[in-house]
Order: C-alpha cells, then sequence, then structure tokens
C-alpha cells in the first residue's frame, strides 16, 4: 500500500467519525498529499481541479483535459474525469451525482476557487456543507517516515544553495548573480539526491521560486527579490531559502545575515547578537509536551528584555505546504509531537537594519534534530 492510499483511509476514518458523507478538495498540497497528483502550473487558472473522496465508494479526481496524462500517471485514484472548455458542463457535470444522496458534505472555504464556490452554494443547501479543513490539518502535523526522509533531504539541498550563495556574495557583485548561484547549486543537488534515492522521474530538481534577499539600506524589506543592485564592503547582506528549500514538494525554511568583509555600522552586531540569542531560547524550549506558543513566549522574550519590539511568530510548520499546523506563537496552544517539522527564526527589527537567522527542525522524542546547517557565530557569517 502506498502513502497515498494509508493517507485516504485515514481520511476517510476522520470522515466518518465527522459524520461526513464526502469530502470535495481543492487545495494543490492536499490533492497532492492524498492522490500523489500535483500540478506544475500551481495557479487556478480558470481550469479547477478536484478530488472527490467519499468515506464509502470510489475516489475521483475532476481535471482539466491538458492534464489528463499527467494525472493519469501520477493520482493514485480509483476514477478520473478530464473535462474541456466549453464541452458539456466541464468540471461541473460529476458534481451532481456526487452530492446526491450525501448528507453532509465537506469542502475547504479558504482553499476552493470562487467559481466552484459559488456554484456549490447554488447546488447544495449550506446546511448540508461543513469544512474539512481541520481534519487535513491534524492529520498533516505528524510526518510518517517516508516524509521525515524528505524533510532531511530537502535540508541537504538548502545547504548546498546556502554555501553557494555565501561563496558568491561579494564586493561589486551585483545581487542576481547570488542567486543564479544557488538555483543552481540546489537545482544540481535536488538532481544528485532524486538519482540515488527516488524512482520518481517526472519529479523536477529545479528551483521554482524567485531568491529572497536584501543587501546595504534594502536589508529591511524581509521578502525583497534579488535584484540588479550591486553590493559593497562593510554591507549585511540576507539570504532567505523558505519557498526555495521545496524538494519532492517538501518545504522548510532557512535563512542567515551576512557581511560583506567587515561590519560597517557597529551597532548591528548587537542587534544580530540579540537574534541568535532568541532562536537559542526557542530552542531550548523546544520539545514534546509543551505548547506551540511556549516556545514563542522563550523568543520573544529574549527580544523584548533587550527593549527591542514584540516579534512576529517565533516559527511555523512545514511539510508539503509552507504554512502548516501549528504555528509557534501566542494563541496556538497545540502540543507539540514527536515528528512534526518546524522553521524556527531568530530575529530583530531596528529603523535601519534587520537580522535574521533560521532553520528546520524535526521535533523528536526527547527535543529536536536539526535538517539545516550553516554557522552562525558573528565572526562565521562575515565574508
Amino acid at each position: 500500500m502506498t502513502d497515498y492510499q494509508t493517507r485516504q483511509q485515514a481520511f476517510r476514518a476522520r470522515l466518518q467519525e465527522a459524520g461526513i458523507d464526502v469530502a470535495l478538495i481543492t487545495d494543490d498540497d492536499n490533492v497532492y498529499y492524498l492522490t500523489g497528483y500535483y500540478d506544475y502550473l500551481h495557479m487556478e487558472f480558470g481550469r479547477p481541479t478536484i478530488l472527490a473522496i467519499p468515506r464509502d465508494g470510489e475516489t475521483l479526481l475532476i481535471t482539466p483535459n491538458l492534464d489528463f496524462n499527467a494525472a493519469r500517471s501520477a493520482a493514485r485514484v480509483d476514477r478520473i474525469a478530464p473535462w474541456n472548455d466549453g464541452m458539456g458542463g466541464e468540471w461541473r457535470a460529476e458534481l451532481p451525482q456526487i452530492a446526491k444522496g450525501a448528507a453532509k458534505i465537506g469542502i475547504e472555504p479558504d482553499q476552493m476557487p470562487p467559481l466552484v464556490r459559488a456554484y456549490l452554494g447554488d447546488l447544495i443547501p449550506s446546511k448540508r456543507l461543513t469544512t474539512v479543513t481541520p481534519l487535513l490539518a491534524d492529520m498533516r502535523m505528524i510526518k510518517s517516515n517516508e516524509e521525515l526522509q524528505l524533510a532531511r533531504h530537502a535540508g541537504e539541498v538548502a545547504g548546498a544553495m546556502m554555501a553557494a550563495g555565501r561563496a558568491a556574495i561579494g564586493d561589486g557583485v551585483p545581487e542576481y548573480e547570488v542567486a543564479l548561484a544557488t538555483s543552481e547549486a540546489g537545482t544540481r543537488k535536488a538532481a544528485e539526491l532524486l538519482s540515488a534515492h527516488y524512482d520518481d522521474a517526472d519529479m523536477s530538481p529545479n528551483t521554482h521560486f524567485l531568491q529572497i534577499m536584501a543587501s546595504g539600506p534594502e536589508i529591511t524589506k524581509t521578502h525583497h527579490r534579488a535584484s540588479t543592485r550591486i553590493m559593497r564592503k562593510g554591507e549585511p547582506v540576507f539570504l532567505c531559502f523558505c519557498g526555495m528549500t521545496n524538494f519532492h514538494r517538501f518545504k522548510l525554511g532557512f535563512d542567515r545575515t551576512f557581511w560583506i568583509g567587515e561590519i560597517a555600522d557597529k551597532s548591528q552586531a548587537q542587534v544580530y547578537g540579540v537574534a541568535v540569542e532568541s532562536q537559542r531560547a526557542a530552542l531550548a524550549a523546544l520539545r514534546p509536551g509543551v505548547t506551540a506558543e511556549s516556545v514563542h513566549t522563550a523568543y520573544a522574550d529574549v527580544i523584548q528584555s533587550a527593549g527591542y519590539d514584540y516579534p512576529f511568530r517565533c516559527g511555523r510548520a512545514t511539510g508539503f505546504s509552507f504554512l502548516e499546523k501549528p504555528q509557534l506563537v501566542t494563541g496556538d496552544r497545540t502540543t507539540l509531537q514527536p515528528g512534526m517539522v518546524f522553521a524556527i527564526d531568530g530575529s530583530v527589527t531596528v529603523d535601519s537594519f534587520r537580522a535574521q537567522v533560521g532553520d528546520s527542525f524535526i521535533v523528536t522524542d526527547d527535543g529536536f534534530e536539526a535538517i539545516t546547517h550553516h554557522p552562525k557565530d558573528l565572526p562565521d557569517v562575515i565574508i
């Protein structure tokens, strides 16, 4: 039995327990999680894909005819219903029969394309609709051994990108040269791992996300993309791989702050030190049995005790999505368990500078396992 079939069985059991007759899944990452089918277009584009999973009966994937061959190759489902633009009822054709006789239908309200949601609103009385988002979010919190292998390999890809990015940074170098170097290194490492460990020739090793980085006076722009700006000696440089670390669709978080040659503004060293200490405090709290918010509290206390503003969340769970449940933030009282994967940051922002270090970790039976690695002590991040 494949991972996908095991997940479908587990999801059906949850549907049974919740009294839901059929679920209509439209989130790309959840479709992949349950069937192995993914759409590289990764945009709705007016052509919805809908996965129908009843608590009893055959699974059905409704997908554009353009993608039928890819779906037939990858999707672990009982039946595929391809549809074409302007032909018959298009993607709507199967839905009346699916809804017929189903007292309770589960949907993903926040991940459903508006035109599909509007159609279902006309087709099905609202009292028969409910959400399955929490069911899937809870299922996906604890990773399988296969997923944890993906996470570790994603960490190797991230490490290759960070090393290449660091090597490309220098006085007189434009930011985009760093992005070219990281993309090439990540792609080559991913290709090496795919060839050695996976029987999946269709999975692309190429990175496919714009490099997040900022240098000099742009350093406070958190999600700035690599530009034509020329980096100079003494400037800080921020590299983030929270989008590009996407190996075999498994996502991680990973970032570092560097300086070129020296720290021109000496005050930045103190800010950076607090950022590192805040991550260290979070990791001291990270273990099974504690609440998600308690890890954030440990991190935030360090930052606020040093006189800086209350920070954004300390971290987030990752997996086949960039953001999963739980989040390490005030108000999230989820109890941490072995098998969860988190991106955990340390960060401080002031008016003219922003320091951030981030890594990814697996929660283990007695603590955590680091899956991204790069030096972060101050002498080690001056290039």
